[in-house]
């Protein structure tokens, strides 16, 4: 079974509508099956970008009760993958969020990423292969 992978641009864009791909976010939260895995680094920038921007943390928080985000990773088991991820990717460079993502990739391997970052189109898992992405 495919599995959807959460990045923090998809999560933040469905739940703030002035969002530039807020419209795109909404089509795929109605298109893909429940829960959409994510890990704790997504749920922290999206948090932050929420308090930035006068949101409502509420919403976000919701979606966790409601099991439609499963925090599936953790970084205590994963950090030297996690860290090889980022110092492989420092040029570009590469965040916890996104080292995280890539490395559920590897630990799920029927998934896609469902992200607005062009940088997924950089990286790769297993070092080479391509990472199969929702994206606009």
């Amino acid at each position: 079974m495919t599995v959807a992978l959460l990045d923090t641009g998809p999560l933040y864009a469905y739940l703030s509508a002035a969002d530039q791909d807020h419209d795109w976010a909404c089509r795929q939260f109605t298109a893909l099956k429940s829960p959409l895995l994510t890990c704790e680094a997504v749920l922290a920038e999206t948090a932050y970008l929420i308090a930035q921007r006068g949101g409502r943390l509420d919403d976000l928080w919701a979606f966790i009760r409601r099991h439609v985000l499963r925090i599936d990773f953790r970084l205590e088991a994963e950090f030297e993958s996690v860290a090889q991820l980022m110092r492989r990717y420092a040029d570009v460079p590469m965040d916890l969020a996104d080292a995280c993502l890539v490395r559920m990739s590897e630990l799920h391997r029927e998934c896609r990423v469902v992200t607005t970052d062009s940088d997924f189109k950089i990286y790769r898992r297993y070092s080479r292969q391509v990472i199969p992405l929702i994206c606009p």
